[in-house]
């Protein structure tokens, strides 16, 4: 096989060259509320959001209530404050939402997330203040990558979007963690390492690969034209496919409890 990429071409136009890709799979064209639905992450904030049932199905006491309200805070930190400050960092899904909304979204966000938890201090257990503690810190932290990036690695990725909102949807449901948390915050952080393995190759051939050529030589002399959607496919198609397995798990794993 022989793959060459091209950051930059300036003889003939190559195959692939012709249109940008889009940032992500699930990105909208541009402009006014699409990019507001693009800023969410949908596929992706529906997965995380799976631990959180995860977490809380997992606990030795299920209240739905809380597991309500756990879900909401995890969705504006998550799914709101999170992925304002990533794309305030960069633009990697090059919306047009101006830099002061983001600002103005993610502290919102985390802010009333917050306030959610602190309830929870009051309903549930003092100790969820170190829950809070950390999601205070891993929002900011990660996104922004403070210290040099030191906690934008991929153990970070997995502990912080996988492990923690299961170990704090479960502790916020029953006041305490069992064994089974701690198994399911293993499966959680190593579903995170699949998917930041996936989603890392995707992101380079969407967003800094210009154009993809070449051939893919068969054994029997066959010969196969490769290009964009050939070098996206099999991760692609899988990153779809296990953003519908986890919430689908989470819900049946949820049946059970009741």
């Amino acid at each position: 096989m022989r793959l060459r990429t091209r950051a930059q071409d300036k003889l003939a136009p190559v195959r692939g060259a012709t249109s940008r890709s889009a940032p992500a799979f699930y990105a909208l064209d541009g402009g006014g509320w699409r990019d507001y639905v693009t800023l969410l992450h949908p596929p992706y904030t529906l997965w995380h959001l799976s631990y959180v049932m995860l977490g809380a199905a997992l606990s030795p006491a299920l209240h739905y209530d809380r597991l309500a309200v756990t879900l909401f805070a995890f969705f504006l930190a998550l799914g709101v404050s999170a992925h304002a400050l990533d794309e305030l960092a960069g633009r990697p899904l090059r919306t047009r939402i101006p830099s002061s909304v983001l600002v103005a979204l993610a502290v919102a966000g985390l802010s009333a997330s917050v306030a959610l938890g602190a309830v929870g201090t009051i309903v549930v257990s003092p100790w969820l203040v170190a829950f809070i503690a950390a999601g205070v810190f891993i929002a900011p932290a990660y996104n922004l990558e403070w210290f040099g990036g030191r906690f934008h690695s991929d153990v970070w990725f997995a502990a912080s979007w996988g492990t923690f909102p299961l170990l704090t949807a479960s502790f916020a449901s029953a006041g305490e963690l069992g064994p089974a948390a701690g198994l399911g915050a293993a499966f959680a952080f190593a579903m995170s390492l699949a998917q930041r393995s996936l989603s890392r190759r995707v992101r380079a051939m969407r967003r800094e690969v210009r154009s993809i050529e070449g051939q893919l030589l068969g054994a029997d002399g066959s010969v196969e034209d490769i290009d964009r959607s050939w070098a996206l496919g099999p991760d692609e198609q899988a990153l779809k496919l296990l953003s519908l397995a986890m919430p689908a798990l989470a819900v049946a794993v949820l049946l059970t409890r009741a």
